[in-house]
């Protein structure tokens, strides 16, 4: 029986485990429910489980039934459990029923597919060597990839290559994503805090007024990608919060800006920093204030290497349902934790399209995302195929 085959059987019901998850989204960390719950169905399945990576993570080992006995083969398949701290818009039966807490990105479909690969190749182990299933706690932002390693993951269970999936609303059903080189961007966190002097709302010349000044450094940021980096490479600045003030006729003694950094290149990655730095610095002094800053690196790119993503583009092209697989193309601005398993092991990361006639179209991180329960069977297709493949 083919993996397809035996996925569109078992479709219904990771529909229904994966709808499931979208009721009960738990966001990094906290995932107690959702690593009970993939514990216990991979342990119902003769899967040997693994648990305390990265605090809820978790470990699933398979060891195929061909080859000799001891066969150190190994790859690794990963997929994320967490959630998003935001209330959702849609008004299904599955909805969120978590305040402040959903799956706005996909991950309860992730879990979902690397489940259902679980279980069809615990059922064949049709394969020579081991796979190791690695269910990763809070990629959104918090680096569970990196903490799951910190703890010993790849020392555990070694793997000679390591694949990661990622649903697309921005790609039709049916069409994969499979780069070589850089997939995915770094991405870097700052908290600018500014500090002038407060007055009175009637008396401007009195103060320093930070909230003038975050204007101004706010004009300053956005003009280093426009006009301080190469129009060709790729660098963005991203303002997500600003905070100051609590009284409509007082200057604010502080003002506070949040925001991420994104870039492809890791020479492009530190002069971002030196001018961001540069600009926050002597923007605030030239308003007669100060600045502090706090920059934080966070994910390198996702960098793809040529061999695995070719057999990994192999693998995709097999699954009935997948119609295109593109090679070439731009890579993603946003940043992605397995990133940090990928600067460990050779690997790929792979967009699947997700978006269908009437549905899979809200992108990721809106309020009236979900994810597009028809990719389910094809997503895991590839993931059991791809074990096949490469442990053949």
């Amino acid at each position: 029986m083919s993996p397809r085959t035996r996925l569109d059987e078992l479709h219904a019901e990771m529909t229904a485990w994966r709808r499931d998850f979208h009721a009960h989204p738990e966001i990094g960390f906290e995932e107690e429910r959702t690593s009970e719950i993939v514990a216990k169905r991979l342990a119902e399945w003769g899967i040997e489980v693994h648990r305390g990576f990265g605090k809820t993570g978790l470990v699933g080992v398979i060891r195929g039934k061909h080859g000799a006995a001891g066969s150190n083969r190994a790859i690794g398949l990963r997929a994320d459990m967490d959630a998003l701290p935001m209330e959702e818009g849609n008004d299904f039966a599955h909805r969120s029923q978590n305040p402040g807490r959903m799956h706005a990105c996909g991950h309860d479909g992730h879990t979902t597919m690397l489940l259902g690969a679980a279980k069809y190749l615990a059922e064949t182990r049709n394969f020579a060597g081991t796979v190791h299933l690695i269910f990763q706690p809070a990629e959104e932002g918090l680096a569970g990839a990196k903490a799951m390693m910190d703890d010993g993951l790849f020392e555990r269970f070694p793997c000679d290559s390591i694949y990661g999936i990622h649903n697309s609303p921005d790609m039709p059903l049916g069409t994969v994503k499979a780069l070589t080189g850089t997939a995915l961007a770094a991405i870097d966190y700052f908290t600018v805090t500014l500090r002038g002097r407060s007055a009175h709302g009637a008396h401007p010349q009195q103060g320093i007024d930070t909230v003038a000044m975050a204007a101004q450094v706010i004009n300053a940021l956005n003009a280093i990608p426009s006009r301080q980096i190469d129009a060709l490479e790729s660098a963005i600045i991203s303002i997500g919060q600003i905070h100051g003030g609590t009284s409509n006729i007082v200057l604010p003694e502080k003002v506070e800006l949040r925001g991420s950094v994104r870039t492809l290149k890791p020479d492009v990655r530190d002069r971002v920093e030196e001018l961001f730095k540069r600009a926050v610095t002597l923007t605030a002094q030239a308003q007669g204030g100060s600045a502090e800053i706090d920059y934080k690196r966070a994910y390198p790119p996702t960098i793809n290497t040529a061999e695995e993503a070719a057999r990994a583009a192999q693998a995709a092209a097999a699954v009935p349902g997948v119609t295109e697989v593109l090679r070439e193309g731009n890579p993603i601005l946003a940043g992605e934790d397995f990133a940090f398993m990928l600067e460990k092991n050779r690997g790929a990361y792979l967009m699947f399209g997700q978006r269908g006639a009437d549905k899979g179209g809200v992108p990721v991180h809106n309020p009236g995302y979900d994810f597009n329960d028809d990719l389910l069977p094809i997503g895991a297709s590839y993931l059991a195929g791809l074990v096949e493949q490469e442990l053949a």
